[in-house]
């Protein structure tokens, strides 16, 4: 196994820990529930993340999946209720703020580069702050800056459902990104709102039309937190050839998604894929893209992923299988944790 220390794009752990749920995870206490928490962040390397925030359906939603006879398609989520999103989120906030004053300095706030580093530097891991979906900010943009006070760096304006900002992209394969309408008049101020204050941009689950218009808007460098290739797998939440080309041109980066119906050019939804599969994914990014345009972006306890990873643990499994294709030292570095902390610099006031 190697010790190559890892950053990660995006995690989807806050939902499922105690400090929120009801008899969910102990993030500091080892489970095999799940992906993460911090003894298996540890021992799979990781030193910090992206934590998502993120307001789930009120009701959740029953036989919304179709399957076709070469893919899927899951109906369009509905929009939520800006009260009832931003109780979620302020809980969620509320409990990621008390794990990290429980975790007694194994856990820091980052809302800086330098805050990383020095989280780094003292072994702690470095949490910062990511809102999946901007459906808790109203058209003022108040509680936007409340968040940014709070410490969060990075916004997705939309999940994949419609909001006053956007419109998201619907799971389905196969199919193109290009679902419908993009930014709204209170999407751009929430672009123009998130440059100006240094909060990163997220194009995960923004439709085709919503990316070039933020592309048009933005004055930050383009950033994808969790996605593939659709040139390799065309379901409608990967990017085409043209949006990476975007990316790379903007000095942004892509966090690749270890979900495997987004890696896989079945689309099926299979633990069993194997790391080669996974490995020539991010070759393709990174022969598109460049070694300083590709990153990780796990969306661990959000998706599946390959049994060869299983969780945060196995990472250093995934490096040893670039390692075995002819990555080298340098380009494993930057996908592991340098790619982000660049992108970070470019993005939030130093």
């Amino acid at each position: 196994m190697n010790g190559i220390e890892v950053f990660d794009g995006h995690n989807d752990a806050v939902q499922y820990i105690s400090d929120y749920k009801p008899g969910g995870r102990d993030f500091l206490a080892r489970s095999e529930a799940g992906h993460l928490d911090l003894p298996r962040a540890i021992e799979g390397h990781l030193v910090g993340g992206l934590f998502a925030l993120y307001a789930y359906p009120e009701h959740k939603p029953e036989n919304d999946l179709t399957q076709t006879s070469d893919g899927y398609e899951v109906r369009y989520a509905e929009a939520l209720n800006e009260d009832y999103a931003r109780r979620l989120i302020d809980a969620q906030l509320h409990a990621m703020n008390g794990l990290i004053r429980r975790s007694d300095g194994r856990m820091r706030l980052a809302t800086s580069v330098d805050d990383i580093n020095t989280a780094r530097a003292s072994s702690a891991f470095a949490v910062v702050l990511h809102m999946e979906g901007a459906e808790a900010i109203g058209p003022d943009l108040d509680y936007l800056h409340v968040l940014h006070a709070a410490g969060l760096r990075s916004l997705g304006p939309v999940w994949s459902r419609p909001n006053i900002f956007g419109y998201g992209v619907p799971f389905a394969y196969p199919r193109s990104p290009d679902t419908g309408p993009g930014l709204t008049d209170a999407g751009r101020s929430l672009v123009k709102s998130c440059n100006a204050l240094g909060v990163m941009i997220d194009l995960s689950h923004l439709n085709e039309r919503g990316f070039w218009d933020v592309a048009a808007l933005s004055s930050a460098p383009l950033v994808a937190t969790h996605a593939c290739a659709h040139a390799l797998c065309p379901s409608t939440r990967n990017l085409t050839d043209r949006q990476l080309d975007a990316i790379r041109d903007t000095d942004g980066v892509i966090g690749f998604n270890l979900a495997v119906y987004d890696i896989r050019a079945d689309a099926h939804l299979d633990a069993d894929t194997p790391l080669d599969m996974v490995v020539r994914h991010i070759e393709y990014l990174i022969d598109r893209m460049g070694a300083d345009r590709v990153a990780l972006g796990s969306d661990f306890d959000g998706t599946v992923i390959s049994r060869h990873i299983r969780d945060a643990s196995g990472l250093p499994h995934l490096f040893d299988a670039m390692r075995k294709a002819g990555f080298d030292e340098p380009t494993l570095r930057k996908f592991a944790f340098d790619n982000w902390l660049r992108v970070f610099g470019l993005t939030w006031p130093s």
